[in-house]
């Protein structure tokens, strides 16, 4: 059994519902020292353990999409413009159960949507949101109908291309990019596994078309891999990384427009460190100050904006999860425990935390 960490910071099974979700972020300059954190509620949202606001992904300008789950574990999308107004949405065929649902995860310049839905029979669909509000939904060819199978849309980019993965009948992910058309093509890293639950994970998508992610292989080691706009893929691994077993490995998480990505690499005790990625294939690697060094404590990288800006989470020798933002020289600022950054742009940097009765909450980091 194989242990990831999804938008919250919460360790799961990669053989659960869902991959990691690293979401992409487009173009920003880096924070200041003093940023300003705000906390914000989706009206509707609910109160009891685990259910709340989560913060996706963030824009240049400002505007923020997520999703919110209700009182009865029902997920539904949302847009928070940077006035602080909130509207909150649902695709057609959501299902309307415990588990079911709208969650929107990427949001470009534009203000278009990308993000995926939970039918009745918990069955996956990807979906875009024009700015207008018009939803279209979407399958991969090749995904699966029953529950947790389907298409995943994680990262759409300026000219409205989404990138993501669907899960088979057979529970094996493949990468996947939508052309604003319309227009899906499907595609395999070499060396991705064929089993239940192995595969290719398209994370992020950058406005040249260009995808980060990673594949799991038959060994249940994670590798980093980039897919240009052609097709071609290249796939890299962070030196130090393990290589010998399940939790080990490199995962991509993000990619901006100068193609550098921002990642995480596992090493061989499964502690984890952030890397940097340039887009000659330099790699540079750190971890965040405090930063734990048993297995599954470390430095998770989870979003790059265009001026080489990360943003992320780290787990303390406590077991104490905190955000944190890495400028482009290197600094690292740890800030809010129990927080989980997800996006960062100028707009500033969104994510999630949890109070102490794992309630969740939406939060905005800004210069």
């Amino acid at each position: 059994m194989k242990r990831i960490v999804n938008v919250r910071g919460k360790i799961m099974s990669a053989k659960g519902a869902c991959a990691v979700i690293a979401l992409c972020a487009m173009a920003a300059t880096a924070l200041p020292a003093q940023p300003t954190f705000t906390t914000f509620e989706v009206p509707g949202a609910g109160t009891a353990i685990t259910q709340g606001t989560f913060g996706s992904s963030i824009n240049t300008a400002g505007t923020i999409a997520g999703y919110y789950q209700d009182a009865g574990y029902v997920y539904h999308g949302f847009v928070r413009a940077a006035t602080g107004t909130i509207t909150t949405f649902d695709a057609a065929g959501a299902g309307t159960g415990e588990g079911e649902g709208t969650q929107a995860l990427s949001i470009n310049r534009a203000g278009t949507l990308a993000g995926y839905y939970y039918d009745a029979s918990h069955g996956v669909h990807g979906f875009v949101r024009a700015a207008s509000g018009a939803i279209t939904t979407f399958d991969a060819p090749g995904g699966g109908t029953e529950g947790s199978e389907g298409t995943f849309a994680l990262s759409i980019n300026t000219a409205g291309t989404v990138a993501g993965y669907d899960r088979d009948a057979g529970q094996v992910s493949h990468g996947f990019v939508r052309a604003a058309s319309g227009t899906i093509t499907t595609f395999d890293a070499p060396g991705a596994g064929t089993a239940g639950r192995e595969g290719t994970f398209a994370l992020s998508i950058n406005a040249a078309g260009t995808i980060a992610g990673y594949y799991l292989d038959a060994s249940d080691v994670y590798h980093g891999f980039v897919r240009a706009a052609s097709g071609t893929i290249t796939a890299f691994e962070v030196p130090g990384a393990g290589q010998t077993g399940e939790y080990q490995g490199t995962v991509a998480s993000s990619i901006n427009a100068a193609g550098t990505i921002a990642g995480y690499w596992i090493d061989g005790n499964v502690v984890y460190h952030g890397f940097v990625r340039a887009a000659s294939g330099t790699i540079t690697t750190f971890d965040a100050p405090d930063a734990g060094t048993a297995a599954f404590q470390g430095t998770y990288a989870v979003a790059i904006n265009t001026d080489g800006a990360i943003a992320g989470y780290y787990v303390d020798a406590s077991g104490v999860y905190r955000g944190f933002v890495r400028t482009p020289s290197g600094t690292v600022t740890g800030f809010a425990s129990r927080a989980f950054p997800n996006s960062i742009t100028s707009g500033g940097v969104t994510g999630a935390y949890g109070d102490a009765r794992d309630v969740n909450h939406g939060f905005l980091l800004v210069p």
